[in-house]
């Protein structure tokens, strides 16, 4: 790519950035509230699965670009929907919907969760940020990327990557979950990643054999919740009982709408 070229690139980013919407004000501080009691905690596991046949993933065009044709295999599929044999689900996202008392607060991490565009897809493509958390996006492609976050409440933006090895950190303010912030890059129209952004620390992301944990949970009555960016979401009411690990599963079929 020219140096002309970039710069307009750039420039057109960064206009972009600007004229997108007013910041939404910033989260209350944490740290003020009610701590959860170690001592009485319990936690949530469980597992998402899918019955029927999943539907195929879409090819990846990725001959636009051959710096991401190189390590991609001769026909790349999306990574949207991983089913295993047993229907175990990857990649669906869960969380305390509803019933955690207001009055507690949680100390935001400062550690910022990376998302790397790596291979010419996002990795992870599915993640958790706290409200308030940094969260790193880095280019460790050898091509130009960038980053276009289209929240519905938090503020867009929309970030070149112009060479290897560019960051950029930003930081979410409000919580957004149903659904998730997709982050997309508009030079390479095949790469989404969904961030889910929580106000407390009870979310996860479902492994390849389907299964989550929610630790540290206060006793209580909870809607427990799990999206998924093809199959929509799920709600479960669950009651966690003093130093107890409730379990709770959630199955998607072929014949549900999203």
């Amino acid at each position: 790519m020219s140096s002309r070229l970039l710069l307009v690139v750039c420039a057109s980013l960064a206009l972009a950035t600007a004229c997108s919407k007013p910041a939404p004000p910033p989260a209350a501080a944490a740290g003020g509230g009610k701590h959860v009691d170690a001592e009485t905690a319990g936690s949530i596991t469980g597992r998402v699965t899918f019955t029927g046949t999943p539907p195929a993933n879409e090819p990846l065009r990725m001959g636009v670009d051959q710096n991401c044709v190189q390590n991609a295999g001769s026909s790349p599929v999306s990574d949207a929907v991983l089913v295993a044999p047993d229907g175990a689900l990857q990649n669906a996202f869960v969380y305390l919907k509803d019933g955690l008392d207001s009055a507690y607060s949680f100390d935001v991490p400062t550690e910022p969760v990376k998302l790397d565009q790596k291979g010419c897809r996002y990795s992870p493509r599915i993640l958790g940020v706290r409200v308030g958390q940094p969260i790193t996006i880095v280019n460790s492609d050898a091509t130009m990327h960038n980053v276009h976050a289209l929240p519905m409440t938090n503020q867009e933006f929309n970030q070149g990557e112009p060479v290897q090895g560019f960051t950029v950190t930003k930081t979410f303010t409000v919580a957004e979950v149903s659904p998730p912030v997709r982050i997309k890059c508009d030079v390479h129209g095949w790469m989404n990643a969904y961030v889910g952004v929580v106000a407390n620390p009870y979310f996860a992301v479902t492994k390849p054999d389907g299964t989550f944990e929610l630790k540290g949970v206060p006793p209580g009555t909870y809607t427990v919740a799990t999206w998924h960016e093809k199959f929509g979401t799920q709600t479960a009411q669950v009651t966690v009982e003093p130093k107890q690990s409730q379990a709770v599963s959630f199955t998607y079929s072929a014949n549900q709408s999203k």
